[in-house]
C-alpha cells in the first residue's frame, strides 16, 4: 500500500524543480544577458552631449540601379527582382507613410545584409532609377544592431526568441521562489516590494 504523497513534500519537490528550471535558464542564456545588458547600456546612451561611444558605419559603395516597368509596381515585387537578379534578399521593407493631398507619394526602403555588411534600396515609387548602398560597421555597431535585431536573420531572431522567453521564466521563478515562504507583509516591506514600488514610479513617470 502506497502512502499519499503529503502536499509539504509536494511544494518541495515544486520548489526544486522551479529552482532547477531558474538555474537551467539562466545558464542557458548568461552570455545573452552579458551581451545585451552591454550593448543595451551603450544604447541607452546614445543621445546628449555625453553620449557613449556607438561604433561606426560607413558607406562602402553606391551603385544606381536601373529599375524595370515589372518591378515598380510594389516594394514585394521590387524586392523579388532585386533577388533574382542582384541576389540580395531584403529582410526590411519600409513603405513609408500614405501620400495624396499634393503630397509626394513616399519612397520605398529595402535592407538587408548582416550584422557586419549591410545594403539599403532607396526608391521613389515611379521612378526607373533607386540608388542602392553598401554599408560596413564595426564590432560595437555590429553588436548594437544585433540588440535591436537588425541584420542577425532568422537563426538570430529564433536564438533571441529563446533568451526573451527565458527572460520571462527567469523572472517568474524568480518572484516565485523569493515569495516562497514569506508573508504578504515581508515581500512588502523587502527589497522586492522596493523594486516594485521604484518601477511602478519610474514606468508611471515615463508614460505620463
Amino acid at each position: 500500500m502506497h502512502a499519499n504523497v503529503s502536499p509539504p513534500r509536494r511544494r518541495g519537490t515544486l520548489h526544486r524543480f522551479v529552482r532547477q528550471l531558474h538555474l537551467w535558464i539562466g545558464a542557458w542564456g548568461a552570455l545573452a544577458a552579458i551581451l545585451y545588458g552591454a550593448t543595451g547600456l551603450v544604447l541607452n546612451h546614445r543621445m546628449g552631449e555625453g553620449a557613449w561611444p556607438q561604433g561606426e558605419s560607413r558607406d562602402t559603395a553606391r551603385v544606381t540601379l536601373a529599375i524595370p516597368a515589372s518591378a515598380r509596381a510594389t516594394p514585394e515585387q521590387l524586392s523579388l527582382w532585386l533577388r533574382h537578379t542582384r541576389g540580395l534578399d531584403a529582410q526590411l521593407i519600409r513603405k513609408g507613410g500614405p501620400g495624396g493631398d499634393g503630397r509626394p507619394a513616399p519612397k520605398w526602403s529595402l535592407s538587408g545584409g548582416n550584422a557586419r555588411q549591410s545594403w539599403t534600396l532607396d526608391y521613389a515609387p515611379g521612378s526607373d532609377r533607386a540608388l542602392l548602398k553598401y554599408s560596413q560597421h564595426s564590432p560595437l555597431a555590429a553588436l548594437n544592431r544585433l540588440h535591436k535585431a537588425v541584420g542577425g536573420g532568422l537563426p538570430w531572431r529564433l536564438l533571441a526568441d529563446s533568451f526573451a522567453i527565458g527572460m520571462l521564466l527567469l523572472g517568474l521563478s524568480g518572484i516565485w521562489m523569493w515569495g516562497r515562504g514569506r508573508s504578504a507583509r515581508e515581500l512588502v516591506f523587502s527589497v522586492m516590494g522596493l523594486s516594485t514600488l521604484v518601477f511602478a514610479a519610474v514606468l508611471a513617470l515615463a508614460l505620463g
